[in-house]
């Protein structure tokens, strides 16, 4: 028997720095105040660009090599964000990044995209059988931006957290990453005279697939704290983020406000208490009762009472 941690978060992400860009400093702050913080990633990543020279070599259509290294790069990015607890979707290699939408590479055997939804949805159902969370963590229903793989890891999640309701074992609360309005129109503004422009060509925060009226949002997490860990970890993620990327162009003006703060909107779950004119949460935690759920559990061993069949979701 091993007893987790009261309090226990579980990110589903795409490919090896998601996490770090999308949540590095919620996962940070949540770590260093002693949740359990658990990681799943469903791909290696291999279609990634690479933007280190001497290692153009690694790519998809030279030697396809690009996962093996993302794998060192995202278990250095766990450990600048002090998460310890990081699993792969079905195992390293399982599912293959399936490149952006429309490819021929989304056609590839063991790409994410074709991946049967509730054979990929059970795996992660062990894992929640498992650890217990109280929060999960991932996509909404365009995965944030309209990869297929970020897509994929939404009804994933949404499935394996309906699998694990069928048992009893259902999240308090599922949240999606978002982007609020009134933050991008900021950016923009800021940016709008600058060379280094990351919003050029676009008129209106709108137009962004991420972008979340601020109405819409449901917890504000100020992890400004956790900012330069976050920085670090993305760091780590040299093959993909290089040292000349927007993103550090933006920290470079916002500072810890950008790095540290990250937004979310919920999609199941009772919003717990919050403040501002939206009533933003500050925890996502908020309102949840941590005792309910005493987090023993006999890892790895599956099966149980109170369990029932639910109906097969087939293909995607």
């Amino acid at each position: 028997m091993t007893t987790l941690p009261d309090r226990r978060l579980l990110l589903v992400h795409a490919h090896p720095d998601d996490e770090s860009i999308g949540t590095g400093s919620t996962m940070a702050h949540y770590a260093a105040t002693g949740a359990h913080v658990t990681l799943v990633t469903c791909t290696l990543g291999e279609e990634g660009e690479i933007h280190v020279p001497e290692l153009a070599g690694l790519a998809a259509a030279e030697a396809d090599q690009l996962g093996g290294y993302r794998i060192a790069e995202l278990a250095a990015a766990c450990a600048e964000l002090g998460v310890t607890d990081h699993r792969f979707l079905g195992g390293a290699g399982r599912y293959r990044d399936s490149g952006m939408m429309g490819l021929p590479t989304n056609e590839h055997p063991r790409a994410f995209w074709g991946a049967d939804l509730d054979e990929a949805a059970r795996q992660l159902l062990e894992i929640i059988r498992e650890i217990r969370p109280q929060v999960v963590v991932t996509y909404d229903d365009n995965g944030f931006y309209g990869h297929p793989d970020h897509i994929q890891a939404h009804r994933v999640t949404m499935r394996a957290v309906e699998l694990a309701a069928a048992e009893g074992l259902a999240p308090a609360k599922v949240y999606w990453t978002a982007m609020p309005h009134s933050v991008l129109e900021a950016g923009m503004t800021h940016f709008a005279e600058a060379s280094d422009n990351p919003f050029a060509g676009i008129a209106d925060a709108t137009e962004l697939p991420f972008c979340t009226p601020d109405a819409e949002i449901a917890a504000r997490i100020d992890a400004t704290e956790q900012h330069a860990a976050k920085e670090a970890a993305m760091r780590a993620h040299a093959t993909q983020i290089p040292a000349t990327s927007w993103l550090y162009s933006i920290a470079g003006n916002f500072g810890a406000e950008f790095m540290g703060v990250e937004y979310f909107t919920l999609a199941l779950g009772e919003k717990g208490a919050g403040s501002g004119p939206y009533g933003w949460e500050s925890d996502l935690f908020a309102g949840v009762d941590v005792a309910a759920s005493d987090g023993v559990g006999e890892l790895g061993v599956v099966g149980g009472p109170g369990r029932r069949p639910v109906t097969p979701a087939g293909h995607r």
